[in-house]
């Protein structure tokens, strides 16, 4: 099938690149001419591993390719999708769908035959509707189907989620729109992949509701953890125990500094918007919300207390800062709040990411390193945020030596206690009380 993709970003890219794979002529488009030309050098500009190949061998073999001249791509195309971004509006925390209203207009003005318009950005309940408005008021002979189709891709493993997901959830009540959603995904009914077919509205909803229930899960066992720190229980085993009910399972069931990333914040402040404004407050969500707040910022405290609550003229070693391992993005990063608070204390940071580089320029009066062990080289206090692999089999006998003072804040709880006890260090941890 012929499939144009608007927006080159994080979904645009991978979706785009997954659908060429599965032998469909692809063509994304982005406004942003230096992107194009870093694409079509071959030059990818997220970190998701796997993307580069898979680019590479899809733009080789003809059916990949990218442009920011689509009018000929949306003409021809049998199924467009929107894939721009819907960040959080400034001042309320509505999704800005400025890109989402723009791209629509584009498309109106280019369809030509029976055209499926696919929403794959993350966008509040009756978007559907607005982006039919707006076509079917520029180009009211238009013979098109608006349709959602929910993204559910993780951040360092979007390539595997796309082609083994667990569902894909399609939200149209247009038999031939439906019939070219089947086609499109049909490599995934080898696998027996679900698929969900809804209408408009329930589909956009249930992109919603998902990121929600699983930010609420996180902040759950985040809150259990400062229980099990109040009273001597450890966390992990808790988790293990509550997640063998297979009612409840074990993923995303892992305490730490709170969640972050370029989708739960923005989507649980968007749903709690959008209920806001339907009259039907989701308190949860909201309470939810407020506690991964107040969370990362407090982590800067559980740094404090491990040198006796005193920070000022410290020198704190920082390992991690993307918002989670596999990947370089920074947005609503736990790091953006430790740091500065840190800071505010009196400390010196100094900090190591594989591929944090966008930090840069987003964290100020930092000190980044090459590697984990300049990072900790001088330090009082070495502070592991993100869980990076390399970081799981640090050299813990070079770190000792390296360090001021041989102490550590784990909030990943990737080290053991007893472990870091007998090498000498003093060891802090999410959740595990004494």
């Amino acid at each position: 099938m012929r499939v144009t993709m608007i927006g080159t970003g994080y979904v645009g890219l991978v979706s785009g690149a997954c659908f060429a794979d599965f032998g469909h002529d692809v063509v994304c488009i982005d406004k942003d001419a230096g992107k194009i030309d870093r694409l079509n050098k071959g030059e990818i500009p997220i970190y998701e591993p796997g993307l580069e190949d898979l680019v590479e061998r899809n733009v080789r073999e003809g059916r990949l390719s990218f442009t920011v001249e689509g009018a000929e791509a949306i003409r021809s195309a049998e199924a467009v999708f929107i894939a721009v971004g819907t960040p959080s509006r400034r001042g309320d925390g509505h999704a800005d769908l400025s890109y989402v209203h723009a791209a629509a207009e584009e498309i109106a003005g280019l369809i030509d035959g029976f055209t499926v318009i696919v929403t794959k950005s993350t966008v509040p309940v009756g978007t559907g509707d607005e982006i039919e408005a707006i076509i079917r008021k520029a180009r009211p002979d238009a013979q098109f189907a608006v349709v959602s189709n929910p993204e559910f891709l993780r951040e360092g493993a979007a390539i595997e989620d796309f082609k083994r997901p667990d569902r894909v959830v399609v939200g149209t009540d247009d038999a031939r729109a439906q019939a070219v959603m089947r086609e499109l995904y049909r490599p995934l009914f080898l696998n027996e992949t679900p698929i969900l077919f809804t209408g408009r509205r329930t589909s956009e909803l249930i992109k919603y509701a998902a990121n929600a229930f699983l930010a609420m899960k996180i902040t759950f066992i985040n809150e259990i953890a400062d229980l099990c720190e109040a009273v001597g229980a450890d966390v992990q085993q808790v988790a293990k125990g509550i997640g063998l009910d297979k009612r409840i399972g074990g993923k995303f069931l892992n305490a730490g500094p709170g969640y972050g990333g370029s989708c739960f914040p923005k989507d649980t402040l968007a749903l709690v918007r959008t209920a806001s404004d339907a009259g039907s407050p989701v308190r949860l969500i909201e309470t939810t919300v407020a506690i991964n707040d107040s969370r990362k910022k407090a982590m800067a405290g559980k740094v404090a207390d491990a040198l006796d609550g005193e920070l000022k003229g410290k020198t704190v070693g920082v390992l991690g800062l993307t918002f989670k391992p596999n990947t370089d993005d920074m947005r609503d990063a736990p790091s953006l709040d430790i740091i500065p608070a840190l800071q505010a204390m009196g400390a010196t940071v100094q900090a190591f990411d594989p591929e944090g580089h966008e930090a840069r320029q987003m964290l100020r009066d930092v000190d980044f390193k090459a590697n984990p062990y300049e990072a900790v080289e001088g330090a009082d206090v070495a502070v592991i945020i993100t869980e990076w692999d390399q970081f799981r089999a640090l050299d813990l006998d070079r770190m000792k030596l390296l360090m001021k003072k041989p102490v550590v804040v784990d909030l990943r709880n990737i080290y053991r206690q007893d472990e870091m006890e007998r090498r000498g260090f003093r060891y802090a941890s999410i959740g595990r009380g004494a």
